[in-house]
């Protein structure tokens, strides 16, 4: 992630943790990461991993993209790329986002709030998605939806894989 969307990020993980009436410390445990690293990802510093992206969204009960919202360039890590391309503003939530995966890759998602659905197109390449367990090979053009309340993954064969994501909150629970 570049200096100005790093930048980004911290300043809106900080309103948003100060408008929940969080602390760092609070914030961290909940999260699972350190105080130091919660405090420089806040001043624009530091690598935080879409993991720590997420586990922060969850703590402070916000939909991952309204967390992302600000930065237009995509996320990633270990071969991912992520970037939200919209997120509605009605009830259920919807997010949805580009996604791009690398030959090789395996991205295993946590579980989001119960009652969340995802669903996926591939717009090229092929890849194995859904929950742990029970995923489907998709390719070029394929459709998959899938209740993402449990862990999930994405994997991919020897080339890489686009896709399109929407991600559908549960009424009420509109967390990621």
């Amino acid at each position: 992630m570049d200096r100005l969307a790093l930048g980004t990020l911290g300043q809106h993980l900080q309103r948003l943790r100060q408008e929940k009436g969080l602390s760092l410390s609070q914030l961290a445990a909940a999260a699972g990461i350190a105080k130091s690293n919660l405090s420089r990802l806040e001043q624009g510093n530091g690598n935080p991993t879409l993991d720590t992206i997420w586990r922060l969204a969850v703590q402070l009960n916000e939909p991952f993209g309204t967390l992302v919202a600000p930065i237009t360039v995509p996320l990633g890590e270990d071969g991912v790329q992520v970037r939200l391309i919209d997120q509605g503003q009605e009830t259920p939530q919807v997010d949805a986002y580009w996604m791009r995966c690398a030959p090789h890759t395996i991205r295993h998602a946590e579980p989001h709030t119960p009652g969340t659905q995802e669903s996926l197109t591939v717009i090229s390449g092929e890849l194995e998605a859904g929950p742990e367990g029970e995923t489907t090979r998709l390719k070029a053009g394929d459709s998959l939806a899938f209740p993402a309340d449990r862990p999930h993954c994405y994997r991919t064969g020897e080339r890489w894989a686009t896709l399109l994501l929407t991600i559908v909150y549960a009424e009420g629970g509109a967390t990621p």
